[in-house]
Protein backbone atom coordinates (compact mmCIF):
# COMPACT_ATOMS: atom_id res chain seq x y z
CA UNK A 1 0.00 0.00 0.00
CA UNK A 2 0.83 3.75 -0.45
CA UNK A 3 2.66 5.59 2.43
CA UNK A 4 1.07 8.99 3.35
CA UNK A 5 3.51 11.34 5.00
CA UNK A 6 2.79 14.21 6.60
CA UNK A 7 5.42 16.98 7.50
CA UNK A 8 4.69 20.46 9.71
CA UNK A 9 7.06 23.25 10.83
CA UNK A 10 7.06 23.72 14.45
CA UNK A 11 8.48 26.83 16.84
CA UNK A 12 11.03 29.44 15.88
CA UNK A 13 11.56 29.39 12.25
CA UNK A 14 14.76 28.98 10.69
CA UNK A 15 16.20 29.48 7.04
CA UNK A 16 16.53 26.50 5.49
CA UNK A 17 13.23 24.81 6.54
CA UNK A 18 11.93 25.43 2.87
CA UNK A 19 14.65 23.90 1.48
CA UNK A 20 13.79 21.13 3.78
CA UNK A 21 9.98 20.31 3.01
CA UNK A 22 11.40 20.52 -0.43
CA UNK A 23 13.62 17.64 -0.07
CA UNK A 24 10.82 15.91 1.80
CA UNK A 25 8.24 16.36 -0.99
CA UNK A 26 10.68 15.30 -3.82
CA UNK A 27 11.42 12.26 -2.02
CA UNK A 28 8.35 11.05 -1.10
CA UNK A 29 7.10 11.59 -4.76
CA UNK A 30 10.35 9.49 -5.90
CA UNK A 31 8.78 6.71 -3.17
CA UNK A 32 5.47 6.93 -4.65
CA UNK A 33 4.39 7.91 -0.98
CA UNK A 34 1.46 11.11 -0.57
CA UNK A 35 2.56 13.86 1.12
CA UNK A 36 0.27 16.51 3.57
CA UNK A 37 1.79 19.34 5.05
CA UNK A 38 -0.29 20.43 8.29
CA UNK A 39 0.13 24.21 8.75
CA UNK A 40 1.14 26.60 11.24
CA UNK A 41 2.23 23.87 13.41
CA UNK A 42 0.96 21.78 15.83
CA UNK A 43 -1.99 24.39 15.84
CA UNK A 44 -3.02 22.70 12.35
CA UNK A 45 -2.61 19.31 13.67
CA UNK A 46 -4.95 19.91 16.24
CA UNK A 47 -7.22 21.94 13.70
CA UNK A 48 -7.23 19.15 10.67
CA UNK A 49 -5.63 22.46 8.88
CA UNK A 50 -3.53 20.48 5.90
CA UNK A 51 -2.60 20.80 2.36
CA UNK A 52 -1.06 18.06 -0.09
CA UNK A 53 1.77 18.73 -1.38
CA UNK A 54 3.37 17.90 -4.89
CA UNK A 55 6.93 19.30 -6.94
CA UNK A 56 4.95 21.90 -8.51
CA UNK A 57 4.39 23.81 -5.31
CA UNK A 58 7.88 23.43 -3.87
CA UNK A 59 9.78 24.28 -7.21
CA UNK A 60 11.85 27.28 -6.59
CA UNK A 61 11.41 27.34 -3.03
CA UNK A 62 14.99 26.30 -1.90
CA UNK A 63 16.53 29.66 -1.69
CA UNK A 64 13.62 31.18 0.41
CA UNK A 65 13.40 32.10 4.08
CA UNK A 66 10.64 31.53 6.41
CA UNK A 67 8.40 28.78 6.13
CA UNK A 68 5.21 28.01 3.71
CA UNK A 69 3.29 26.40 5.98
CA UNK A 70 4.02 28.72 8.41
CA UNK A 71 4.70 28.15 12.35
CA UNK A 72 3.60 28.60 15.66
CA UNK A 73 3.38 28.19 19.14
CA UNK A 74 0.80 25.39 20.49
CA UNK A 75 -0.01 25.39 24.26
CA UNK A 76 -2.70 22.73 23.76
CA UNK A 77 -0.39 20.50 22.54
CA UNK A 78 1.29 19.84 25.65
CA UNK A 79 -2.04 18.41 27.00
CA UNK A 80 -2.83 14.89 27.31
CA UNK A 81 -6.24 15.96 25.47
CA UNK A 82 -4.32 17.87 22.67
CA UNK A 83 -2.40 15.04 22.21
CA UNK A 84 -5.03 12.65 21.66
CA UNK A 85 -6.64 15.36 19.67
CA UNK A 86 -3.90 15.11 17.17
CA UNK A 87 -3.41 10.88 17.26
CA UNK A 88 -7.29 11.15 15.63
CA UNK A 89 -6.58 13.38 13.37
CA UNK A 90 -3.82 11.66 11.98
CA UNK A 91 -5.92 8.67 11.89
CA UNK A 92 -8.64 10.17 10.25
CA UNK A 93 -6.03 11.04 7.34
CA UNK A 94 -4.45 7.69 7.37
CA UNK A 95 -1.20 9.10 8.30
CA UNK A 96 2.03 6.40 8.21
CA UNK A 97 4.48 9.04 9.02
CA UNK A 98 4.84 12.43 10.52
CA UNK A 99 7.74 14.45 9.96
CA UNK A 100 8.43 17.81 12.53
CA UNK A 101 10.79 20.08 11.89
CA UNK A 102 11.45 22.31 14.71
CA UNK A 103 13.63 22.99 17.74
CA UNK A 104 13.65 21.64 21.60
CA UNK A 105 10.02 22.37 22.18
CA UNK A 106 8.79 20.94 19.24
CA UNK A 107 10.84 17.62 19.74
CA UNK A 108 9.48 17.49 23.30
CA UNK A 109 6.40 17.91 21.62
CA UNK A 110 6.63 15.15 19.16
CA UNK A 111 8.15 12.61 21.90
CA UNK A 112 4.61 13.71 24.06
CA UNK A 113 2.68 12.55 20.90
CA UNK A 114 4.16 9.10 20.64
CA UNK A 115 2.45 8.35 23.70
CA UNK A 116 -0.73 8.59 21.97
CA UNK A 117 -0.14 7.83 18.38
CA UNK A 118 1.48 4.45 17.18
CA UNK A 119 2.40 5.92 14.07
CA UNK A 120 5.98 6.66 12.86
CA UNK A 121 7.25 9.97 14.30
CA UNK A 122 10.20 11.67 13.06
CA UNK A 123 11.80 15.17 14.04
CA UNK A 124 14.73 17.25 11.80
CA UNK A 125 16.71 19.78 13.51
CA UNK A 126 15.34 23.52 12.80
CA UNK A 127 16.45 26.26 14.70
CA UNK A 128 19.47 28.92 14.27
CA UNK A 129 20.41 28.16 18.00
CA UNK A 130 22.07 25.22 17.43
CA UNK A 131 21.66 23.83 20.72
CA UNK A 132 20.11 20.84 20.18
CA UNK A 133 22.16 17.45 21.19
CA UNK A 134 22.99 15.39 18.99
CA UNK A 135 23.71 17.18 15.82
CA UNK A 136 26.66 18.88 15.38
CA UNK A 137 24.95 21.43 13.28
CA UNK A 138 21.58 22.16 12.89
CA UNK A 139 18.98 23.65 9.85
CA UNK A 140 19.20 27.47 9.80
CA UNK A 141 22.17 28.26 12.19
CA UNK A 142 24.86 29.01 9.42
CA UNK A 143 22.48 31.12 8.08
CA UNK A 144 22.05 32.91 11.45
CA UNK A 145 25.53 33.30 11.61
CA UNK A 146 26.13 35.01 8.29
CA UNK A 147 22.94 37.55 8.79
CA UNK A 148 24.75 38.35 12.61
CA UNK A 149 28.28 38.63 10.80
CA UNK A 150 26.74 41.10 8.20
CA UNK A 151 25.19 43.54 10.67
CA UNK A 152 27.99 43.23 13.26
CA UNK A 153 30.52 44.22 10.33
CA UNK A 154 28.19 47.13 9.61
CA UNK A 155 28.02 48.22 13.31
CA UNK A 156 31.87 47.96 12.93
CA UNK A 157 31.64 51.24 10.20
CA UNK A 158 30.05 53.55 11.82
CA UNK A 159 32.00 52.23 15.40
CA UNK A 160 35.29 53.30 13.71
CA UNK A 161 34.09 56.18 12.49
CA UNK A 162 33.23 57.77 16.03
CA UNK A 163 35.26 55.69 17.78
CA UNK A 164 32.50 54.16 19.86
CA UNK A 165 31.73 51.10 21.83
CA UNK A 166 29.07 48.93 20.70
CA UNK A 167 27.37 46.24 22.19
CA UNK A 168 25.04 43.97 19.73
CA UNK A 169 22.89 41.45 20.80
CA UNK A 170 21.99 38.29 19.00
CA UNK A 171 19.75 35.20 19.63
CA UNK A 172 20.57 32.50 21.98
CA UNK A 173 19.89 33.40 25.27
CA UNK A 174 20.14 30.05 26.66
CA UNK A 175 23.28 28.45 24.06
CA UNK A 176 26.09 31.05 23.07
CA UNK A 177 26.94 28.96 19.69
CA UNK A 178 25.62 32.15 17.53
CA UNK A 179 27.48 34.62 19.47
CA UNK A 180 30.65 32.90 19.67
CA UNK A 181 30.64 32.20 16.08
CA UNK A 182 29.56 35.66 15.09
CA UNK A 183 31.89 37.32 17.58
CA UNK A 184 35.02 34.93 15.79
CA UNK A 185 34.07 35.55 12.47
CA UNK A 186 33.59 39.42 12.54
CA UNK A 187 36.80 40.02 14.79
CA UNK A 188 34.60 41.35 17.69
CA UNK A 189 36.81 42.17 20.65
CA UNK A 190 34.89 40.82 23.44
CA UNK A 191 31.68 38.26 23.71
CA UNK A 192 29.48 37.49 26.50
CA UNK A 193 27.92 33.40 26.45
CA UNK A 194 25.99 32.20 28.46
CA UNK A 195 28.27 28.90 29.06
CA UNK A 196 31.06 31.06 30.37
CA UNK A 197 29.22 33.61 32.35
CA UNK A 198 29.04 34.25 36.03
CA UNK A 199 30.13 37.69 37.43
CA UNK A 200 28.92 40.61 35.66
CA UNK A 201 31.32 43.28 37.79
CA UNK A 202 34.46 40.63 36.42
CA UNK A 203 32.97 41.52 32.86
CA UNK A 204 32.89 44.97 33.50
CA UNK A 205 36.97 44.92 34.27
CA UNK A 206 37.66 43.36 31.82
CA UNK A 207 36.57 45.02 28.82
CA UNK A 208 37.52 48.39 30.69
CA UNK A 209 40.64 47.07 31.12
CA UNK A 210 41.31 45.64 27.79
CA UNK A 211 39.37 48.55 26.26
CA UNK A 212 42.57 51.10 28.75
CA UNK A 213 45.01 48.60 27.31
CA UNK A 214 44.31 49.12 23.51
CA UNK A 215 43.23 52.75 23.70
CA UNK A 216 47.34 53.17 24.66
CA UNK A 217 48.45 51.44 21.28
CA UNK A 218 45.91 53.18 19.34
CA UNK A 219 44.21 56.63 20.29
CA UNK A 220 41.41 56.19 17.81
CA UNK A 221 39.95 52.79 18.13
CA UNK A 222 36.31 51.02 17.92
CA UNK A 223 35.25 48.28 20.24
CA UNK A 224 32.84 45.73 19.27
CA UNK A 225 30.94 43.53 22.31
CA UNK A 226 28.83 40.57 21.20
CA UNK A 227 26.55 39.02 24.24
CA UNK A 228 23.94 36.87 23.90
CA UNK A 229 20.14 37.67 24.26
CA UNK A 230 18.52 38.33 27.96
CA UNK A 231 21.70 37.54 29.42
CA UNK A 232 22.91 40.72 31.54
CA UNK A 233 20.96 41.68 34.19
CA UNK A 234 18.34 44.34 33.15
CA UNK A 235 19.01 43.72 29.69
CA UNK A 236 21.28 45.38 27.23
CA UNK A 237 20.69 48.50 28.24
CA UNK A 238 21.66 48.01 31.29
CA UNK A 239 24.84 47.21 30.01
CA UNK A 240 25.38 50.05 27.99
CA UNK A 241 24.70 52.10 31.16
CA UNK A 242 27.17 50.55 33.37
CA UNK A 243 29.94 50.22 30.78
CA UNK A 244 29.62 54.12 30.11
CA UNK A 245 29.72 54.87 33.81
CA UNK A 246 32.78 52.50 33.97
CA UNK A 247 34.96 53.65 30.64
CA UNK A 248 33.64 57.07 30.63
CA UNK A 249 32.98 56.56 26.52
CA UNK A 250 29.82 56.56 24.61
CA UNK A 251 28.44 52.89 24.19
CA UNK A 252 25.44 51.98 21.88
CA UNK A 253 23.49 48.99 22.15
CA UNK A 254 21.84 47.01 18.70
CA UNK A 255 19.94 44.28 19.27
CA UNK A 256 19.50 42.35 16.53
CA UNK A 257 16.33 40.54 17.22
CA UNK A 258 14.26 38.59 14.15
CA UNK A 259 16.37 39.96 11.53
CA UNK A 260 18.88 36.79 12.17
CA UNK A 261 16.03 34.69 11.53
CA UNK A 262 15.36 35.85 7.95
CA UNK A 263 16.74 35.86 4.56
CA UNK A 264 18.00 33.20 1.86
CA UNK A 265 19.34 30.52 3.46
CA UNK A 266 23.45 30.13 2.65
CA UNK A 267 24.55 27.15 0.49
CA UNK A 268 25.38 24.91 3.99
CA UNK A 269 21.96 24.91 5.67
CA UNK A 270 20.03 24.18 1.98
CA UNK A 271 22.70 20.91 1.76
CA UNK A 272 22.23 19.73 5.39
CA UNK A 273 18.70 20.53 5.16
CA UNK A 274 17.84 18.48 1.82
CA UNK A 275 20.06 15.92 2.94
CA UNK A 276 18.64 15.33 6.33
CA UNK A 277 15.14 15.41 4.70
CA UNK A 278 15.70 13.01 2.15
CA UNK A 279 17.12 10.78 4.69
CA UNK A 280 14.27 11.01 7.03
CA UNK A 281 12.01 9.63 4.24
CA UNK A 282 14.12 6.91 3.68
CA UNK A 283 13.28 5.52 7.10
CA UNK A 284 9.29 5.57 6.60
CA UNK A 285 9.66 1.67 5.20
CA UNK A 286 11.59 1.05 8.69
CA UNK A 287 10.85 0.49 12.39
CA UNK A 288 12.54 3.40 13.62
CA UNK A 289 10.44 5.70 15.39
CA UNK A 290 10.87 9.20 17.99
CA UNK A 291 14.02 9.86 16.68
CA UNK A 292 15.80 12.84 15.36
CA UNK A 293 17.64 12.79 12.32
CA UNK A 294 20.78 14.46 12.64
CA UNK A 295 24.94 14.90 11.50
CA UNK A 296 27.83 14.12 13.34
CA UNK A 297 31.01 13.92 11.84
CA UNK A 298 29.77 14.13 8.08
CA UNK A 299 27.62 11.13 8.67
CA UNK A 300 23.48 11.08 8.82
CA UNK A 301 22.24 10.22 12.46
CA UNK A 302 19.51 8.44 14.32
CA UNK A 303 19.12 10.05 17.72
CA UNK A 304 16.09 9.30 20.29
CA UNK A 305 14.26 12.46 20.85
CA UNK A 306 15.18 12.55 24.73
CA UNK A 307 18.61 12.36 23.96
CA UNK A 308 18.12 15.75 22.23
CA UNK A 309 17.75 17.60 25.08
CA UNK A 310 18.71 15.26 28.47
CA UNK A 311 22.17 17.20 28.19
CA UNK A 312 23.32 20.48 27.11
CA UNK A 313 25.34 20.81 23.86
CA UNK A 314 28.96 21.73 24.59
CA UNK A 315 30.46 24.77 22.76
CA UNK A 316 33.85 23.98 20.45
CA UNK A 317 36.47 24.01 22.87
CA UNK A 318 38.90 24.86 20.40
CA UNK A 319 36.56 27.73 19.57
CA UNK A 320 36.33 29.09 22.98
CA UNK A 321 40.01 28.90 23.65
CA UNK A 322 40.70 30.92 20.01
CA UNK A 323 38.12 33.67 21.22
CA UNK A 324 39.67 34.07 24.97
CA UNK A 325 43.46 33.88 23.25
CA UNK A 326 42.51 37.04 20.46
CA UNK A 327 39.95 38.67 23.19
CA UNK A 328 43.46 39.05 25.49
CA UNK A 329 45.97 39.45 23.07
CA UNK A 330 47.10 42.47 21.75
CA UNK A 331 44.95 44.70 19.39
CA UNK A 332 45.26 44.38 15.58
Amino acid sequence: MTKKIAVLTSGGDAPGMNACIRAIVLACERANYAIVGYQHGYNGLLNQEYCLLNNNQVHNLIQRGGTVLHSARCHEFKTDAGAKKASENLNELDIDTLIVIGGDGSFRGADHLGKFWSGQILGLPGTIDNDISGTDATIGFYTAIDTAVSSIDKVRDTADAFERIFLVEVMGRHAGFLALHAALASSADYVILPELFDNPEAVLDQISSQLAERRKQSEHISYIVVLAEKLWPGGIDNLAKALTKKTQSEVRPVILGHVQRGGSPVSQDRILATKLGAYAVSLVTKDITGVMVGEHNGKTVEVPFTHTWDKSKPLDKQLVITMKTLMNDRYA
